[in-house]
């Protein structure tokens, strides 16, 4: 059973949207830049224009007799003229006095050193850009000030700077987009080292606690490292975990052995009834713990491999064959008979150690109940699924307590008088389980128990 790791986000969606919004903002930021220096450029082409326009008309000043006289070229309002038909306006100023032009036209003053100057401002509803200059006309006693503005509207400025941001813009989409699809390709490149490495722990066998060997970038290195890490201190774990179990049940098993042995041959040589009632007591109580601290060792087991499952093809019908042999002289003892349906070969990938714990149980807690000169019965079934049932002839489970026998410690009220530890059920579930199938009690309708591991 694993446990869901605790999720908060998604490191490839945090990658896209950080390089994907580096994306939108750089091209916001180029769309701003290339618009800007675009009517910078723009602007400055109108002004030269202007300003070429001005200086022709003053270079058409003269002074003559301490009068200023001027030849409005056609020429210098010609190259002002535009697709969109802007409208120009000028206005002639001879020391202050305007001498043609537009006297509402605002002129902006020229400060001392001036010798031109360009204006954006409002005329007549319409944005105007004006360039003014100034030229000083001298005479024989007299020094006249010429001054000239010309002024246009920007209707063809504004279309252009129109059409120059759509294909900014045009230009800026294209390199988002592009930019987005390379912001997933990295992203998916990036990301999947950690798939792989992910595939490579995923594919491993319960078994294989080796360290991992695959080449990483170096950002991942200290990963790889706490998994290589991890691995040894877990396989270390596991060969103690397993080495203790062994030896816990060599030291549990062989000290209450001995001393279960030396019972049995003092009550042979005692005859006072009460003093044998006890040696009886004692004997029972030396094979419940024994048979207590087995099944305590057999759960742990169960529950160490269990979680470290190590598969391989298990024949179901010589594993079970072999138990009914081994199992054979306890049965006759109790004159209880064992059998092994002949049925067809039955193959699974599995664990034989634990499938074998988990049928012995089964056939053990049989053998409790079952009634002298009776047979027990073990039943393989290929289809529709792969069954192993274990039938008895005894009292059966009971009914209303069936549903919860299979729990740790767990006895049935039926069971005074028979050594247990209430585990035996537990082990063949937890196995059942380890395998992906179930284990299913039941009665009898002839009566007895019939107990199924399905897998």
């Amino acid at each position: 059973m694993t446990e869901d790791a605790i999720v908060f986000g998604s490191l490839r969606n945090r990658l896209v949207v950080i390089l994907t919004g580096g994306a939108a903002l750089l091209a916001i930021v180029l769309f701003l830049f290339v618009r800007g220096y675009a009517a910078l450029i723009t602007q400055q082409g109108q002004d030269n224009i202007l300003s070429a326009s001005v200086s022709s008309i003053l270079g058409t000043a003269v002074l003559r007799d301490g009068n200023v006289e001027l030849d409005l070229p056609y020429a210098s309002l010609l190259i002002l003229s535009t697709p969109a038909d802007d409208r120009v306006f000028y206005a002639i100023y001879a020391d202050g006095a305007l001498l043609s032009g537009y006297d509402d036209l605002e002129v902006p003053q020229l400060q001392a050193g001036d010798e031109g100057s360009f204006a954006s401002l409002t005329y007549d509803g319409a944005q105007i850009r004006v360039a003014t200059a100034t030229r000083t006309l001298i005479g024989a006693d007299v020094l006249r000030q010429v001054s000239v503005s010309v002024a246009q509207t920007q209707d063809a400025l504004s279309d252009k700077l129109n059409r120059i941001s759509r294909n900014v813009a045009v230009f800026g989409a294209g390199f988002f987009a592009l930019a987005t699809a390379l912001s997933f390709w990295a992203t998916s490149a990036t990301i999947g080292q950690l798939r792989r490495l992910t595939t490579s722990v995923t594919l491993r066998g319960p078994q294989d606690l080796s360290p991992f060997s695959i080449p990483v970038p170096s950002e991942m290195a200290p990963l790889v490292g706490s998994l290589n890490t991890l691995m040894l201190r877990l396989d270390q774990s596991l060969k103690q975990s397993e080495d203790f179990i062994t030896e816990a049940a060599h030291r549990v098993r062989t000290p209450l052995a001995t001393v279960r042995s030396y019972a049995e041959a003092t009550l042979q040589r005692v005859q006072n009834l009460e003093n044998r009632n006890a040696l009886r007591a004692m004997v029972r109580a030396i094979d419940e713990s024994s048979r207590a601290a087995g099944q305590l060792l057999d759960h742990a087991m169960v529950t160490l491999r269990a979680g470290n499952l190590s598969r391989e093809a298990v024949d179901l019908v010589a594993l079970l064959g072999d138990l009914v042999q081994r199992m054979t002289p306890i049965a006759e003892m109790r004159d209880v008979t064992l059998k092994l349906e002949p049925c067809n070969p039955a193959q699974m990938l599995g664990d034989p150690i634990l499938l074998q714990n988990a049928f012995s149980n089964l056939i053990d807690n049989a053998l409790k109940y079952a009634p002298a000169d009776t047979a027990i019965v073990i039943y393989i079934h290929n289809a529709p699924t792969l069954t192993v049932d274990v039938k008895d002839q005894g009292p059966g489970f009971p009914s209303d307590e069936i549903h919860k026998l299979a729990g740790r410690f767990v006895r049935g009220s039926d069971t005074s008088g028979h050594v247990g530890s209430g585990l035996g059920l537990t082990i063949a579930q937890d196995v059942a389980l380890a395998h992906g199938g179930k284990m299913i009690l039941s009665n009898r309708p002839g009566g007895g128990a019939c107990a199924t591991l399905q897998f």
